[in-house]
């Protein structure tokens, strides 16, 4: 099979070398179209790869085909190639707010689609990607996709009215996570300590809490009550932060981001 991507941007290239580095597919097999040749040389000098600015090519040469352009940019692509997708193609999609039945429309006709979700994390092998699929798509097509997104990270089939959750506990969150730890660094920063080693001390606690979260199946409440001794440092300032609305902001945050999916 050969996996093509409309797109080279920073998500085909974080798929492309989870492809290469888990070897589900070899470089004769992968082909990116993109409007910049830069990009396109960038994409042949990084991973050896066929690059071309002709989306056409792609669709004629690939049966998997990633959309990896930007939500604003999907009717346009998806104008420019439907009458070259035959029922042998299978689509998959990764721009929030786009339904299955929004894609179904622009194309047309009956066509195989998986609309999923990843998040920046997968340029580091650290993704989390929620997928769904309409009901053209064979079971194996969709073991297929869920092999392609674990291999830079993990991934899990879900019903496509979740879709706008994962957006905003997933999708997005990485921006709100740096903007904790940019406050974490900067509170270490007014004490004396060092940015650089602000931002160590800072993204690896978090790291650990998460990891520690996932591999030891505790509740998240369990293991913040392991930290907070009684009349301790932890506790303080867990208090500030309930005081300040901490988890309510967040929730908040989140509940927007959602809606805006939904409107997109």
């Amino acid at each position: 099979m050969k996996l093509g991507f409309i797109g080279g941007g920073n998500m085909a290239s974080a798929m492309v070398k989870g492809i290469l580095d888990q070897q589900l597919l070899d470089r004769e097999h992968l082909i990116v179209s993109d409007q910049s040749e830069e990009c396109c040389q960038r994409l042949r000098e990084k991973f050896g790869i066929e690059a071309t600015q002709d989306n056409l090519k792609v669709v004629d040469e690939a049966r998997c085909i990633v959309l990896a352009v930007k939500p604003q940019y999907y009717q346009e692509v998806i104008r420019q190639i439907r009458d070259d997708i035959s029922v042998s193609h299978l689509i998959v999609t990764i721009a929030p707010g786009k339904t299955l039945q929004w894609l179904e429309d622009c194309f047309v006709k009956d066509v195989k689609l998986i609309r999923t979700m990843p998040n920046t994390p997968a340029q580091v092998g650290a993704g989390m990607t929620g997928i769904c699929a309409n009901d053209r798509v064979t079971r194996e097509e969709l073991r297929m996709v869920c092999r392609i997104f674990n291999s830079f990270g993990k991934s899990a089939v879900l019903p496509e009215s979740t879709m706008d959750a994962v957006v905003a506990v997933s999708g997005s969150s990485p921006a709100y996570v740096f903007l904790f730890l940019e406050a974490l660094a900067d509170a270490a920063v007014a004490d004396g300590m060092s940015r650089k080693m602000a931002y160590e001390f800072a993204a690896q606690a978090v790291y650990g809490s998460a990891k520690m979260m996932l591999e030891t199946g505790l509740h998240p409440g369990e293991l913040k009550d392991m930290v907070c001794s009684p009349g301790g440092t932890t506790i303080e300032a867990v208090r500030v932060l309930e005081e300040k609305g901490f988890r309510s902001s967040i929730m908040e945050a989140a509940r927007a981001c959602a809606k805006k999916a939904r409107q997109m």
